[in-house]
């Protein structure tokens, strides 16, 4: 049950499968994101570089900037680019249905910690046998970004984490009001993009989504 894995020591890789995941929106220029992360990342627990328009040479530059701001390497996870993660050396990477399968992964760098992103329970456990570290599912709540496209809602988020073992973390729609919702559906933690990183206090809004995590969960995930 996936509440046994809540419950395990976060003193190992996989501590950053729980609490808050910042993930980048795609349109912010890599100095603003950079800057943002860089007075947030107390308060977060991972920040997902997630840039598919940018090379795998400009998302090492980026990397770096967010490292210049002081966000720790044991914090920053990229999507999809496993090679870039690797030689960057930082916490993760991401992966989507068109990456690299977590066993690849793991078996080549198995000091990367390795998410997947699903959006069925049989992509789920697919994941857990394949050997991933932890799961994003969504998208949650009704969206923006998903538009016209039906919520999964927590009832499967609910049935997701009841049936595998993973740390899942629940991302879409996700809002300070809500969060309390995704944690009791069983969520480790939650993944928020524009909630936070397009905020007009970013410090302020990732504030406030710890407090709701900690009052919910009852302890410390970051």
């Amino acid at each position: 049950m996936a509440g046994s894995c809540r419950e395990s020591p976060l003193n190992d890789m996989k501590s950053a499968a729980y609490g808050l995941h910042v993930i980048s929106t795609g349109r912010q220029s890599a100095a603003k994101f950079s800057a943002i992360c860089g007075k947030i990342h107390p308060l977060v627990t991972a920040v997902h570089i997630r840039e598919k328009q940018r090379t795998a040479s400009e998302i090492y530059e980026l990397i770096s900037l967010l490292v210049q701001q002081g966000v720790p390497k044991g914090k920053i996870i990229v999507n999809d680019r496993v090679d870039t993660a690797a030689a960057a050396k930082v916490k993760g990477v991401q992966l989507a249905y068109h990456s690299l399968g977590p066993s690849v992964v793991k078996k080549v760098f198995p000091d990367l910690l390795a998410g997947r992103s699903v959006h069925s329970l049989q992509e789920a456990e697919d994941a857990e046998t394949e050997g991933a570290d932890y799961l994003v599912f969504g998208h949650v709540f009704s969206t923006k970004s998903k538009e016209g496209v039906r919520p999964r809602g927590t009832e499967q988020l609910k049935e997701i984490t009841q049936k595998t073992r993973l740390p899942v973390i629940a991302i879409g729609g996700i809002t300070p009001e809500n969060t309390k919702q995704v944690i009791e559906a069983g969520a480790a933690g939650v993944a928020v993009m524009s909630g936070i990183l397009e905020a007009a206090d970013p410090v302020e809004a990732a504030r406030r989504y710890r407090e709701q995590l900690e009052r919910t969960s009852g302890g410390d995930r970051a």
